[in-house]
């Protein structure tokens, strides 16, 4: 079994999903006893935070870097950045390491393709739906994205800083991201990727008609499929 190195922190709430569906699901496969075989390196958010408000990407890329280091140093035979946001700079990591980083946006086309799906809705924080890091990776696997529209983008935005960061979920929340999602349905969106990590803690498959994408989930799972392979 491959050694994990996970990135996290960008919430922790998320991170600590990702540390659950890891080894539930080396434990599935594998049965008895077994766990992933993992390391975690988890920033502190306020910091990557403020970065992010201030645009000052290259050094939310430098802190970024400096814990994939760490995580190789450590033993890690591969990278999970565990936040979508921050794949914005994963080109800088990947020059700086030695290891293989899986991308998350990857994981997620790739499982789209296979739910035979050709037009899905993203939600996540206004730098994922709003800029191109994002959007462009899913868009080159021949998957056209749609996103909400700017006052939805704000709201959506807020509640997954100022609510799901803190482990705060509110149903008033979860009942407007619903809303958001029949919108994005109702302009031809056949599925939706869940694209910032803390969401899925707010909404669920029977929240909507059309598949979710949780990228958490793909995420981890995709990383464990790499961890046990061959």
């Amino acid at each position: 079994m491959k050694t994990i190195g996970l990135i996290g922190g960008m919430s922790w709430e998320s991170s600590a999903e990702y540390y659950r569906i890891l080894n539930e699901e080396v434990k599935n496969r594998l049965s008895g006893l077994h766990s992933a075989k993992c390391i975690l390196f988890s920033v502190d958010f306020a910091e990557i935070e403020r970065y992010q408000v201030a645009g000052d990407w290259e050094t939310a890329g430098k802190v970024l870097t400096d814990a994939a280091q760490s995580l190789e140093k450590a033993g890690a035979d591969m990278i999970v950045l565990c936040t979508n946001t921050m794949h914005k700079v994963i080109d800088y990591i990947e020059e700086q390491v030695n290891l293989p980083i899986l991308h998350i946006a990857d994981a997620t086309a790739t499982q789209i393709q296979q739910a035979g799906i050709s037009k899905v809705g993203l939600l996540g924080t206004k730098y994922t739906m709003e800029q191109d890091f994002y959007k462009s990776r899913i868009a080159s696997m021949g998957i056209t994205v749609l996103i909400p529209n700017q006052e939805d983008r704000e709201v959506i935005n807020r509640v997954i800083f100022e609510e799901l960061c803190l482990g705060n979920i509110q149903q008033s929340s979860r009942e407007y991201y619903k809303k958001v999602i029949q919108l994005l349905v109702d302009e031809g969106a056949e599925g939706i990727i869940l694209g910032c990590t803390e969401i899925g803690l707010l909404v669920k498959p029977e929240d909507a008609d059309v598949p979710l994408f949780d990228t958490t989930i793909i995420h981890a799972i995709e990383a464990v499929n790499r961890a046990l392979e061959g």
